[in-house]
């Protein structure tokens, strides 16, 4: 899916805040912290709260092994300032279900409330449709996380439906609506931002 450019754990993504770069093992630490903070896994399907550290490591590994063969694109969300500290992940995977590949992200609660999360995520949609050529994206939020839509709408894109999924951290099926970006709409975007 993802092109060579990207295969490489030098691969990085600059923003005006942000560095995205490939997980490393150094950020198996934060990412048990922080993912495995109740109010973060909560709003997530596969998070467990707490998240132990060895589950956190291999994440890291799993992360690495798919992107190196271009399977996925997961990337750590660091402060340009701070690039060693990982606050966050962002990654764009296959869905066996879905037709189109899946955004999903979580971002630590130290660094909520300043845009970073939708900075992160309009930096990965253009790499996909950009770098990969891309032709849609999908994503979901749960019903009850106003902050997650708002980043899929500044991005781009639209409802596409509802749906359910299993969140690990709340033990039960939680209800969710579903987005969707088409290479169409991401290019429509870009000409009106030019």
């Amino acid at each position: 899916m993802f092109p060579d450019l990207t295969r490489d754990d030098v691969f990085r993504i600059e923003t005006r805040r942000l560095w995205l770069r490939w997980p490393t093992a150094r950020d198996a630490e934060a990412v048990s912290r922080l993912a495995g903070d109740p109010a973060v896994a909560r709003m997530t399907a596969p998070i467990p709260s707490p998240l132990p550290l060895h589950e956190a490591e291999d994440f890291v590994l799993r992360a690495r092994a798919g992107n190196a063969v271009g399977d996925w694109l997961i990337m750590a969300l660091c402060l340009r300032a701070n690039p060693a500290q990982a606050v966050g992940i962002i990654g764009i995977e296959p869905r066996p279900e879905a037709e189109a590949p899946h955004l999903g992200y979580w971002l630590g609660r130290p660094a909520w409330g300043e845009g970073l999360m939708a900075e992160a995520a309009s930096a990965m949609v253009e790499a996909y449709f950009a770098y990969a050529n891309g032709r849609a994206l999908a994503s979901s939020v749960m019903l009850d996380n106003p902050a997650s839509r708002r980043i899929l709408e500044r991005c781009g894109f639209v409802p596409a439906g509802q749906g359910a999924f299993f969140s690990v951290a709340r033990g039960e099926t939680v209800a969710a609506d579903t987005f969707r970006l088409d290479r169409a709409g991401w290019l429509d975007r870009r000409g009106r931002a030019s």
